[in-house]
């Protein structure tokens, strides 16, 4: 489990209740005329009295789900892997090192409907690392227990559907509309914090369509500081007309403990994809096949161009979508299919919900000028499949060139190093060789990095080679010089750096100037 400042996705929600009270403070300060134009600005719910009958009609209908899961751990069998190991009752009998252990998790849901369909995360029900989930049980609040069948779920919205038949109808609630919801609004949340059972908590919408930064199509939820805990993952967040507007999913927390930014899945994201589940039919996203960085300040200093406006392209795949349809890498997508991409909808988002097959216009900056592509969206591969395209940007390949001499004397020790902290100097055949590269690359090599520069914070290191900067090709120390002189005559404090690392495919890195 992760916590730190950072999106904690593990089992959430729960915490102290809040007391609340309704009215405005009296006193002699406010007239009594003044009564009725201050009642105009209650919020038409208000704040109740007491949640108390709200939760009566609602808890009937939040579960608790626990998994059985067999999960393979290492073992301390110092025999393991030898013919050995199974005579002191350590190993698999599979000459492995790992033995087989029980474990158990706890989430929460909701019924949906009187047969017995339940809503829940899909990280509840599914097991961390080489686990498999031998069983699913739903525990109703007055502790009747079923066992429980995986419908269908899916991932990359982290929801799942499970059925329970209780030979009977049961209490069920909702989705409403979280397009509705407004900061400030009043919410309860409904769970199984740390196991305790159904527990209630109560806050408001802080924020609606959080972005977290995390680049998830998904990576849009209703904020709030109703307490959440570990053990409510799963678990509904109702409005005050009883229907359920978000799925609790996340918090931000430097402890792993509520400190009053919980995270929910928007219902207007999550009722079309559990609706789809429950009928069997297979989530079909929109895809484009890039690799997106987010437009921070220094990328878009480097372009010249307005700042959270826009997703830059670090990548472009092969034969994919956003190939066919004439993107490259270096792009900046402002808009696609006529709506704005910023950092409240991200170009994830916005082509993942976009049917495959569609052709759309997507509008970009390239090199400065803005042009409209038309693509045709792809259909998104499994997790499965991406994450076997995925590159390792932590590769720990042995860089060859950081075993030589430090060739600082032999390179440019002038304006590069003057305004980038970097020495640099003509990447010839040998030293592509030694750098694992093709001979035919060309650019300039870093031979040594000013570790107290923006370049040397920005993770570039010796072997590093520079392909192109501000757009343009970079062959010469010379062509380097003139793109540092040409960003410094257009005052944009930071160059964008094309830069190629052994083993990984080229990336842009926006280095401020000095």
């Amino acid at each position: 489990m992760r916590y730190a400042y950072g999106l904690t996705t593990a089992l959430l929600l729960g915490g102290a209740t809040l007391s609340l009270a309704t009215g405005f403070p009296a006193g002699a300060q406010v007239a009594q005329n003044d009564a009725q134009k201050m009642s105009a600005v209650v919020p038409r719910a208000g704040a109740p009295v007491s949640f108390a009958d709200l939760t009566a009609q609602l808890q009937p209908a939040v579960v608790n789900i626990s998994t059985r899961q067999k999960v393979k751990v290492q073992s301390d069998n110092p025999f393991a892997g030898t013919p050995f190991e199974n005579m002191f009752g350590g190993g698999d009998g599979n000459g492995g090192g790992s033995q087989t252990r029980e474990a158990q998790s706890l989430g929460s849901g909701f019924i949906v409907s009187a047969d017995g369909y339940v809503v829940t995360n899909n990280h509840v029900i599914t097991a961390d690392g080489q686990g498999e989930v031998e069983s699913i049980s739903v525990t109703m609040p007055d502790g009747t227990e079923y066992p429980a069948k995986l419908v269908g779920k899916d991932a990359q919205s982290d929801l799942a559907v499970l059925k329970i038949n209780a030979g009977k109808p049961l209490p069920f609630v909702k989705f409403g509309d979280s397009g509705a919801a407004r900061v400030g609004d009043w919410v309860i949340a409904i769970g199984n914090p740390f196991g305790l059972g159904g527990t209630v908590t109560a806050g408001i919408v802080s924020a609606v369509l959080r972005n977290t930064g995390s680049g998830s199509a998904y990576d849009r939820y209703i904020q709030t500081d109703a307490a959440i805990n570990q053990g409510n993952s799963g678990g509904p967040m109702f409005d005050m007309k009883g229907q359920v507007i978000g799925i609790n999913r996340a918090i931000l927390s430097p402890s792993g403990g509520s400190v009053g930014i919980g995270l929910a899945i928007p219902s207007d994201i999550a009722a079309p994809i559990v609706e789809k589940l429950i009928k069997g039919q297979t989530i079909a996203r929109g895809y484009l096949g890039v690799r997106i960085q987010p437009l921070g300040d220094d990328l878009a200093d480097s372009l010249g161009i307005p700042h959270n406006k826009g997703e830059f392209i670090q990548g472009v795949e092969p034969g994919k979508a956003a190939a066919l349809g004439g993107m490259q890498s270096g792009d900046v997508v402002v808009r696609v299919n006529g709506q704005e991409v910023n950092p409240r909808q991200s170009l994830s988002y916005l082509v993942a919900n976009t049917a495959p097959g569609t052709r759309i216009p997507i509008d970009v900056i390239r090199n400065g000028k803005q042009m409209t592509l038309q693509v045709t969206v792809g259909t998104r591969p499994s997790e499965e499949e991406l994450a076997q395209q995925t590159f390792n940007p932590n590769d720990s390949s042995d860089n060859p060139f950081d075993k030589k001499a430090n060739p600082k004397s032999a390179a440019s020790t002038g304006l590069a190093e003057k305004a980038l902290g970097l020495s640099v100097q003509v990447l010839t055949p040998q030293i592509a060789r030694s750098l694992g590269v093709a001979d035919s690359t060309k650019g300039v090599v870093i031979g040594f990095v000013d570790a107290s520069s923006d370049a040397g914070a920005k993770g570039l290191t010796r072997g590093d080679i520079i392909t192109s900067a501000g757009y343009q090709p970079v062959t010469t120390v010379g062509e380097l010089e003139a793109a540092i002189r040409a960003a410094q005559a257009s005052h944009r404090p930071a160059l964008l750096l094309q830069v190629v690392r052994r083993g990984q495919p080229g990336i842009y890195v926006p280095v401020r100037l000095r």
